[in-house]
This record gives C-alpha cells, structure tokens and sequence, in this order.
C-alpha cells in the first residue's frame, strides 16, 4: 500500500457497522427502476461497486410511500412489495460479495412535477403555497401532513432495518423537501417550522428522531446536507460557524450518527478564517464523523449540468493527495466518490494497488447507463 493512503485504506467504525476502508459510494440516481421497482441490472451495478473495494455503498434516492414523494422518472421505491423484493436482492448479492450498503430515504416536496407516479395528478408539496401564473403549483404542507411525512420517513427506515441494510441516509440537502424546510428562501412559515434557523431545523430533527425511533439505538444514521442548491450554487442556510452549529446539533442530538456534508468541491473552506471545508466543520461542531464529498479523483467539478446533457460530462483522473492530506489530519472520516465511481467501479481497488494509469475516466456513457 502506498504510504499516504494508509488512513485511506484503514478500517472504520461507525457504530456497530464495521467499515474495511474510508471510502463511500455516493448516493447518484440512476433512473433504472421502471415502476420504482430495482431489478437484476441494478444488483449488479452496485454489487459490482461492492467487488471493487468502496468500504460502503448509499443507495441512490429510494422514495417513501408518500403520495407527493416522487420528482423523477423510474426512480426506486422503499416501499410496496414488487419495489421492497428487488431491493432484498441487491442487499443480499452486495453482502454476498463482501460489501455494505445504506439506503438513502428521500422525498423531493416542491421539486415535483405533475405527471410522475405514483399519484399522476398529485402537485408538489413544500413549506408553504407556492403559485405560478396564479395557479398553485406547490401545496404548503398543514401540521396533521407534516406528521404524515415523517411517519413516511420512519417507514422507509424500519423498511430498510427490515431488508438488512447496514446503514440508512436521510436525504436533507440540495433544496428537497427537507433542505426547503432548513433554508429561509424557501421557508416562510410564521409557525412553529419557520422563522429562525432553530425552528426551520425542527421538521429535519423530528425526521431524524422517528426514524431512530424506527430502527432503534444501533443502526447507524447518515444525514446528507448541504449549503447548495439544485437551483442556486451560491445558497447557505448558515453564514456562519454560530449558524452552523444552530443547525447541526439539533439534528446530532435527535440521533443524527454521521454527517455527510455535499459539496461541489471537497477542497474549498466554508468559512472566512479557517481552511475546514464542511464536513470539517461538521466534525468539529458535532463530536461526530464526517463524510466529505465533491469532485474527488476528478479534473472537472461537479455541474449539475452533465446530468442535463447542457455540458460535456467528461473528466478526467487527478490526484487525491490532498483529500488524503486532510483524511489524515482528522478533518473528515470518509470520503464520498460520486462521478469516478461511475466512471470506473474497480477505482478503489486500483487506487489501493496504486493502478493509477488504468482507472477509467468519467463519461457520458456512465452517466446514462448501469455499467
């Protein structure tokens, strides 16, 4: 093993889940699930990640059994029999190949679009009403639907427990329904859910708290966030270490057991005055690991104009001595390879064995297909 990936390639623990290594799959959707239902195909997709070495896989975007939940087409579900069958055949052929694999629980609130099942006529839900042309496009969520949703959520996590997957992610980043709730643009409730950064953060807190509830003390919790927005690169919900930390230890002291911080690039500071990038940032405020993310191994940042086909997507390898720097020092735990595990499923076996000259480069062909 070379020298600096020796924190890299070291095992980890996350609660009772033993990782052999600090890298991560990242959740990617892939829109391979006609009827919301994982098939063969994507067994093999992520067993194959599993083969090549990720210490753990998050599933992409699994939708709870809540009429509005949905935005996209052919994505999986986390409930219903036919989606929960297919679902028990990828964990059991990832464990059959040695691997670990969360399942990250997801509802997209205003990001929907009428027309997408399960309930075609459905609109999209939110914090509050939102109105285009005069016609109500978003549907604000009352209390009694809040309760609604968050019990969707636990569902989807005691559904996951049940499959035996390792670990569940909660979706709370990148302006879904979670992060329109976090995020003042999009949250203005005068109730109890809006207002202050306290109350914006109370619906992700009671998520979290139902869905410990569901799983119970021992499977590892993951809380995807983000500053970012699907519709605006520039957003922050925190300014500031004092607003960051408002936000996250509520969410740490609900259950939160590790936070995955998204960014677009892994090596730029959150704030003035310190070099910490977020998931640093996150690990220090809540005493908890750290997952960090954001165009690793890659010489192109992520855009989300390569999934829009607005951009060539293709980028080339580049060196991760600085991710490694900062591994070892402790700022984050793991690491999260989104676009070069798509381009090469054998990449963290090859970075190991130091096979640099043959990983694959990422590219339109593996972003539109399960290779």
């Amino acid at each position: 093993m070379i020298p600096m990936f020796k924190t890299l390639f070291s095992p980890f623990q996350l609660g009772s889940l033993t990782l052999p290594n600090r890298t991560v799959m990242a959740p990617m959707t892939r829109s391979h699930s006609p009827n919301g239902i994982p098939g063969e195909d994507m067994a093999a997709y992520y067993t194959r990640r599993a083969e090549g070495g990720v210490g753990l896989i998050i599933s992409e975007g699994t939708t709870i059994n809540h009429r509005a939940s949905n935005g996209y087409p052919s994505v999986p579900r986390i409930y219903g029999e036919d989606a929960l069958a297919g679902w028990q055949k990828v964990v059991a052929d990832v464990h059959k190949a040695g691997g670990k694999i969360a399942s990250q629980i997801w509802h997209v609130g205003a990001l929907r679009e009428k027309g997408l099942g399960p309930e075609p006529e459905e609109i999209a839900v939110g914090p509050v009403d939102v109105y285009k042309d005069g016609e109500l496009t978003v549907r604000g969520l009352d209390k009694d639907e809040i309760k609604e949703v968050i019990n969707a959520y636990a569902e989807a996590a005691e559904n996951s427990k049940k499959l035996g997957f390792d670990a569940v992610e909660i979706h709370g980043a990148h302006q879904y329904l979670i992060d329109q709730f976090f995020w003042h643009e999009s949250n203005t409730r005068t109730d109890e859910y809006g207002g202050g950064i306290e109350n914006r953060v109370r619906f992700g807190t009671e998520v979290v708290a139902a869905v410990r509830k569901a799983v119970g003390p021992n499977l590892p919790i993951i809380f995807r966030f983000s500053q970012w927005k699907l519709l605006d690169y520039t957003a922050k919900i925190a300014q500031t270490p004092e607003e960051l930390t408002k936000f996250l230890l509520p969410l740490s002291e609900a259950g939160v057991d590790v936070f995955h911080a998204s960014t677009r690039r892994f090596w730029l500071p959150e704030f003035e005055g310190s070099d910490l990038n977020l998931a640093g940032w996150a690990k220090k405020i809540t005493n908890k690991p750290s997952i960090t993310v954001g165009s690793i191994g890659l010489d192109k940042q992520f855009a989300v104009e390569h999934f829009t086909g607005a951009e060539d997507p293709t980028a080339n390898t580049t060196d991760i001595d600085e991710l490694c720097k900062r591994l070892d020092g402790g700022e984050y735990d793991l690491i999260a390879l989104g676009r070069a595990i798509l381009g090469d499923y054998e990449w963290v076996n090859k970075v190991q064995a130091g096979d640099f000259d043959k990983i694959k480069p990422f590219t339109d062909k593996a972003l539109k297909t399960l290779t």
